[in-house]
């Protein structure tokens, strides 16, 4: 495959995942930090955030498992969470963690362990989109082509 149409796969793929809900303008603004001095800065910080999620999870579920549930160390988890897929502009988790922390409040198990599904579906979900991107990316590099620059308005 030619580089150009490589490059055109790659934008319609990201557009998709702003209007499908699961990057909003973070993640652009994440992508201008990225320069010539720092070529893998997204990829790097995205990898944080997956290392970061997944203990988080762990957490969160082992929390909800105990006989007695501390609501309070289940919604620091949450808030973190929250925190650091908003920091990457992974919208659709970001979103299901605000729904989680209600629960929470309402001091809710049943509702707390659905929320926990739903925030590892979205995260999964993100994160295999994600590395599908990342992936584009590296094809579109090593055939010889530059990452275009994404003008998205909100």
């Amino acid at each position: 495959m030619e580089v150009g149409q490589m490059q055109r796969q790659w934008v319609d793929y990201t557009k998709s995942l702003f209007l499908e809900g699961f990057l909003d303008g973070q993640f652009l603004q994440l992508q201008q930090l990225q320069d010539e001095s720092n070529p893998d800065f997204v990829v790097e910080v995205v990898s944080l955030f997956f290392e970061d999620s997944e203990k988080l999870l762990n957490d969160l579920t082992r929390a909800l498992e105990q006989p007695s549930v501390d609501f309070k160390r289940v919604d620091a988890h949450v808030h973190q969470f929250k925190g650091s897929s908003s920091s990457i502009g992974a919208q659709r988790v970001k979103n299901a963690c605000i729904a989680f922390r209600n629960f929470c409040e309402e001091q809710n198990t049943e509702g707390c362990v659905r929320c926990v599904q739903q925030v590892k579906q979205e995260y999964y979900l993100v994160k295999n989109k994600l590395e599908t991107l990342f992936a584009m990316e590296q094809q579109i590099v090593a055939a010889g082509g530059s990452i275009p620059i994404l003008e998205l308005s909100f």
